[in-house]
C-alpha cells in the first residue's frame, strides 16, 4: 500500500495564536498532530517541539529500513521516540518559568504493509472512514471519556470538567501512551485531528465531507466547517488515504488478462 497525506492547520476564529502542529512524511507513512496547552505560547512550543521532534527521529529511523517492520521493533521505536519528546518538553518547562505547566496532546500513525500502528495521548483524535461508515479508532483520555464508560454520563451531556485531559506528553516525567495495531484496506480514509474540529461539527458532518471531493481539498472543507460552527479553538486536520502500489495494480491487471487468455484457451480446444 501506498499512503496519501492532505492536511490543513488553523487557528480558528476565536485565537490569535495556533497551538496546534502537525507533521508527516508520506514516503516514511508517518502522521503526527499535536494540541498544546499552557500560557504565553508555551502550548505552541510544547506542540511543536514534539512533532517536530518524533517526526524526525521516526523518519530517519523508518528510512533505514527495508519492506515491512517487525511490528515489536516499530513499537519500540515509536515509544522511545515519545518518551524522548515528553522528557524534552517536561524539562524545558522545569527549568524556564515561561514554559511552567505546558504539555501537548499527540497523535502518531506508522502505517506499515497491512497495517497502521497508533499511538496517542490526550483527545486528539484518529477516525477511519471505510466504505462511507466513519468510526472513531482512538479513545479520549479525558475526565469525560471516564464519565462515559462508567455510565456517569451520556456522550452529548455534561460538566465542564468533562473536556479536562488526564494524559498528555510533557506534563510528568514518565509517560505511557497508548498503542494499538490496526489493518488498512484500499481506500481507507484515515482522520486525525485535534478536538478543535470535534468540537464544533459532529461525526455525520465529518463523514459527509470526507466523502466528497478530492483528498487534498478536504481538509480546507472540514476546517472551514468547523470555522462556521463558531471556531472557538484552534483546527488541525490530517487525511491519510490508502491506496495500492501501482505495481500492483499492474500485477493484478496482467493476472486477469493471463486468465482471460487461458479461459479461452480451454474453450477454443474443447
Amino acid at each position: 500500500m501506498i499512503i496519501q497525506i492532505a492536511a490543513e492547520t488553523d487557528p480558528g476564529i476565536a485565537r490569535e495564536n495556533n497551538e496546534d502542529a502537525i507533521a508527516f512524511d508520506e514516503v516514511a507513512g508517518l502522521c503526527i498532530l499535536a494540541d498544546g496547552m499552557g500560557g504565553h505560547n508555551a502550548g505552541q512550543v510544547a506542540s511543536g517541539m514534539a512533532a517536530a521532534f518524533i517526526e524526525s527521529e521516526m523518519r530517519t529511523w523508518l528510512s533505514g529500513r527495508d519492506g515491512v517492520l517487525v511490528r515489536g521493533e516499530l513499537e519500540a521505536q515509536l515509544a522511545s521516540c515519545i518518551t524522548m519528546a515528553n522528557e524534552a518538553i517536561f524539562n524545558m518547562s522545569q527549568s524556564n518559568r515561561q514554559y511552567g505547566g505546558m504539555g501537548t496532546t499527540l497523535v502518531v500513525g506508522v502505517f506499515s504493509g497491512d497495517s497502521l500502528l497508533l499511538a496517542h495521548l490526550g483527545d486528539s483524535r484518529c477516525y477511519r472512514l471505510r466504505a462511507g461508515a466513519l468510526e472513531q479508532i482512538t479513545k479520549d483520555h479525558s475526565v469525560r471519556q471516564e464519565q462515559i464508560d462508567s455510565g456517569l454520563v451520556i456522550p452529548e451531556g455534561g460538566m465542564p470538567t468533562q473536556n479536562l485531559i488526564t494524559q498528555a506528553l510533557g506534563v510528568d516525567g514518565v509517560v505511557n501512551p497508548e498503542m494499538n495495531w490496526h489493518e488498512i484496506a484500499r481506500d481507507d480514509v484515515y482522520l486525525f485531528c485535534s478536538d478543535g474540529l470535534t468540537d464544533m461539527i459532529d461525526d455525520a458532518a465529518i463523514a459527509a465531507i470526507l466523502a466528497a471531493g478530492k483528498l487534498q481539498t478536504r481538509p480546507q472543507l472540514l476546517v472551514g466547517a468547523a470555522n462556521a460552527a463558531g471556531g472557538t479553538d484552534n483546527i488541525s486536520v490530517l487525511l491519510a488515504k490508502v491506496r495500492e502500489r501501482r505495481i500492483n495494480k499492474l500485477f493484478s491487471s496482467a493476472r486477469g488478462a493471463i486468465n482471460g487468455v487461458w479461459k479461452g484457451r480451454r474453450r477454443t480446444d474443447r
